[in-house]
């Protein structure tokens, strides 16, 4: 019993864990995006704003959410410094039919603010959660 939960404490950690605290999920590394990010409150439980998507967009990998032109979008966190072109958001149920709500990121350059939701915004540090599959 003490041998195979040893094994999987060793398969979790060489799976789930790389060297240098970045995810890897179906064996491809997640990068950070950014060192930053802006978001409504501490914990960027808060959408910081409201959007409308320009266009189509589908994103390369699972970090990434795809959006349909004319959709809603949630933004929860705007990126800074090297990722300052992506915003994480979600897009929730609509007339192009209801999907599960997920957080992803999306270039900024395909949406239009229409509402900002709060007047003051938190600079933090993004964590490797932030871009965890």
């Amino acid at each position: 019993m003490q041998q195979e939960m040893s094994l999987t404490v060793m398969v979790l950690c060489v799976v789930v864990f790389c060297p240098g605290g970045v995810f890897s999920a179906r064996g491809n590394v997640m990068h950070k995006l950014a060192e930053r990010k802006l978001c409504a409150d501490e914990e960027c439980s808060h959408p910081i704003s409201m959007a409308r998507s320009l266009a189509d967009y589908t994103g390369p990998d699972c970090r990434f959410i795809n959006i349909r032109q004319g959709q809603i979008v949630y933004i929860y966190g705007k990126l800074k410094g090297k990722g300052r072109n992506f915003w994480q958001g979600t897009v929730q149920g609509d007339y192009f039919g209801e999907q599960s709500t997920t957080l992803g990121f999306f270039p900024k350059s395909i949406v239009k603010e229409l509402q900002q939701l709060v007047t003051e915004l938190v600079e933090m540090p993004t964590v490797d959660w932030d871009f965890y599959c």
